[in-house]
């Protein structure tokens, strides 16, 4: 459910950190310009532009599969990735995938005016109508080859995927996960409004339709989303805990899924709330489509009204949509084995930053009324020297990500074991040896937090009204999505009447960097970060009694989660070598976004 992408892994140049502008309340007029003057010629603009178009081109001819992409490629494409090893006929739609690659193909476009570019994000955009599922939404993968095809896969690649809980079951249903669905609406609903394809307004009334049919209704969860939809019958509802477990392991450790079935509950993890009310923001500026206003206030109270009562005054990744055992709607829920019930700081900082959007949205002085509850209990849940200096994988967080219901102790979460047959995770308050693919602290600001909470607080009456007025959820004519949303993250203020989202600086000695390293391959060649084992067949449930894949990405060689193999687990026959080198689309993307800033600038 965490953004668990190659991208994070890869060598890629970093786009982010060209990205140091972000909307504020002040109007476009009035920011100052990204780009110094005199940085570039338009002989430069022309040279990049035709870089460009070669790098698009070859992504389009050569790298996608009709359109689609998954994440990484070896250089002739022998072996491919998504977050898992994936088959050549794959599309991956979880970001860095095929939606991230169609937003970076159209703002090429709308850089360049190419229509080199618009008809591969055309292209794309198709494979993203032929991979949305009937009911309207998308899983994170889609298998060209065929249902049968990607049910072999899932239980086959996924089935021994350890840590990667959500591939190791075939659901057939929708999922909010990871922003997929949210980023291939958007992508859909760009397309449409480019040019009206008529492919394109069938997909989007049925992923608006769906997004509104998945909408919980009713008590404490009303207005949230849940992780997938519709419900699956069949979905699990606990992980097996081996009968033969290690000697060393503590008798009184807790595990599972304490909530069952996660799939139906509210969820906040990746900001699933958030993402989906932004993309229907997009389609009231866009489409005028004032009737999801409402869905949008819905969600809106939903975050609201789910902040837990004080002394812990927070949010967990998920909340129960309905009462189970015992425990009523609303009360935080666990999700997969390794997301204990518990509150969530990272979590936390999210929906305090999203109701600061909420403020600006509505100008509605509720939405923060809470928020220094929220900012007192992170206060008192901070991690210790202790705990950050005997463990090296906490150093340079500021919370633990997990902390306990009543007690507001923190829980780490560990595993023993080396597959997923003779393997488990547990938590406890241990806080060594915790692991490293799902972080046990996180980074909280609780500076920057108080002072925007400050900064909402003072504005005056007429600048309150200022933002009220130029809301996309006040009624007015539509207007026109943002030009460019590969080049920086889109915050909701950006959808805002006379926004002028600013583009990162690209200087003409950067861009020209970016276009030798493209050469004549018309590609770039980068480290992909990670490898996985090939599968093997079933796992063997034969006891492990180690701790070598504790804090690792990866078990023994049965396992197929990815893992960088610089760091591998020190057990035989793992040893550390380098990345392979390939195309990812992640680098592609970054670099392109620069290129795109600079000939836009």
């Amino acid at each position: 459910m965490s953004r668990r992408t190659f991208a994070r892994l890869a060598a890629v140049p970093a786009v982010g950190a060209l990205v140091g502008l972000r909307p504020g309340i002040a109007s476009a007029a009035s920011r100052p310009s990204a780009h110094p003057a005199g940085s570039r010629t338009a002989g430069g603009r022309t040279d990049v532009a035709r870089a460009m178009r070669r790098a698009g081109a070859f992504m389009d001819e050569h790298v996608s599969y009709r359109g689609a992409y998954v994440w990484s490629y070896l250089p002739d494409l022998s072996t491919t990735w998504g977050e898992m090893e994936a088959r050549r006929t794959m599309c991956w739609v979880q970001p860095p995938g095929t939606p991230s690659v169609g937003h970076s193909l159209l703002d090429a476009y709308h850089a360049t005016g190419d229509e080199t570019f618009y008809r591969a994000a055309e292209r794309t955009g198709l494979a993203l109508v032929e991979a949305q599922l009937p009911v309207g939404g998308w899983n994170y993968i889609h298998d060209f080859a065929g249902n049968g095809s990607l049910r072999d896969w899932y239980a086959t690649i996924g089935a021994n995927g350890w840590r990667l809980e959500e591939f190791q079951h075939y659901y057939g249903n929708a999922t909010f996960d990871d922003a997929g669905t949210s980023t291939a609406a958007q992508l859909i609903l760009r397309l449409y409004v480019e040019r009206r394809h008529p492919k394109f307004k069938a997909s989007l009334n049925r992923v608006i339709d769906f997004m509104l049919k998945a909408q919980l209704r009713g008590g404490p969860a009303d207005g949230g989303w849940p992780q997938r939809f519709p419900a699956f019958s069949g979905a699990v509802s606990e992980m097996p805990w081996p009968d033969e477990r290690p000697s060393w392991l503590p008798s009184d450790v807790q595990h599972g899924m304490q909530d069952g079935d996660y799939t139906g509950h509210v969820t906040f993890n990746d900001d699933v709330l958030g993402e989906n009310i932004k993309f229907l923001l997009m389609c009231i500026s866009a489409l005028g489509r004032r009737d999801l206003t409402r869905p949008v206030l819905r969600a809106m109270a939903c975050l609201h009204r789910l902040q837990q009562p004080g002394p812990q005054a927070g949010w967990g990744l998920q909340h129960l949509s309905h009462s189970v055992g015992g425990r009523p709607a609303g009360a935080p829920a666990s999700a997969r084995s390794y997301e204990p019930r518990s509150l969530t700081t990272h979590t936390t900082q999210t929906n305090i930053r999203q109701l600061f959007h909420y403020f600006r949205l509505t100008g509605d002085h509720d939405y923060l009324r809470r928020v220094p509850e929220a900012i007192a209990w992170l206060e008192t849940c901070p991690l210790t020297s202790e705990q950050k200096g005997e463990n090296p994988l906490l150093k340079s967080a500021t919370h633990p990500t997990f902390v306990e219901l009543e007690t507001n102790r923190p829980r780490f979460v560990h595993r023993f074991g080396s597959n997923i047959r003779n393997g488990a995770y547990y938590y406890d308050h241990d806080h060594r040896n915790t692991l490293s693919h799902y972080s046990g602290g996180r980074s909280i600001d609780l500076t920057g937090l108080k002072a925007t909470y400050d900064e909402l607080m003072a504005l005056s009456r007429s600048e309150v009204a200022d933002l009220r007025d130029r809301s996309p959820l006040t009624p007015g004519g539509p207007q026109e999505l943002p030009r460019y949303f590969s080049v920086r993250d889109l915050d909701l203020t950006d959808l805002f009447r006379g926004a002028d989202p600013a583009l990162p600086g690209v200087t003409e000695d950067q861009a020209s960097a970016l276009v030798d390293a493209l050469g004549t391959k018309d590609h770039w060649i980068t480290p992909i970060g990670t490898t996985t084992n090939p599968y093997l067949g079933p796992a063997p449930a034969t006891p492990y009694e180690g701790v070598a894949y504790m804090s690792k990405h990866v078990g023994d060689l049965y396992d197929t989660s990815p893992y960088d193999p610089a760091t591998p687990p020190a057990e035989p026959p793992y040893r550390p070598h380098d990345s392979a080198e390939g195309i990812t689309t992640s680098a592609y993307t970054g670099n392109m976004a620069k290129l795109i800033a600079y000939v836009a600038g």
